[in-house]
């Protein structure tokens, strides 16, 4: 079978959240995004090109990690001082934040980031592809697989 494409890139992403103004109050904060429209029980938050996360106020409770479906959603950087700016946001956010910090995706990888949770719970990766040193949470396994 061949693909559709030769590159598959995500679009925007959809999340369900409980509090629409918490939400869009986290991520604009910890990512930098702006509002870029907002309608009855939604949001759309993106950079100066483009949409990248619709906000759903669509639930309540928390996300779940024993059911199937989101595991993590993960959002690449370009070099280790935007992970850590981002890790000062998540820390002056007080939320969750896995592993105490910045670390490797596996051992011997230079790859790695942060793992943290939003104000739902929905795990948030955000990592760079080199410059990233210590020991690796999972060992040999990928370290966003086990948070």
């Amino acid at each position: 079978m061949t693909a559709l494409a030769t590159t598959f890139a995500t679009g925007h992403v959809g999340l369900n959240v409980a509090e629409l103004d918490r939400s869009i109050a986290f991520y604009t904060r910890v990512f930098g995004w702006t509002l870029k429209g907002r309608g009855d029980g939604y949001a759309f938050l993106g950079d100066d090109a483009r949409l990248i996360l619709t906000l759903w106020a669509q639930s309540d409770g928390e996300f779940s990690a024993k059911t199937p479906g989101l595991h993590h959603l993960s959002f690449e950087v370009d070099s280790v001082a935007d992970v850590r700016a981002v890790e000062e946001r998540v820390r002056e956010t007080g939320l969750r934040l896995y592993h105490d910090g910045i670390v490797p995706h596996s051992e011997g990888a230079s790859s790695g980031g942060l793992f943290f949770e939003d104000p739902d719970g929905i795990r948030l990766e955000v990592f760079t592809g080199a410059d990233i040193h210590g020991d690796a949470p999972s060992g040999t396994a990928p370290t966003c697989g086990f948070f």
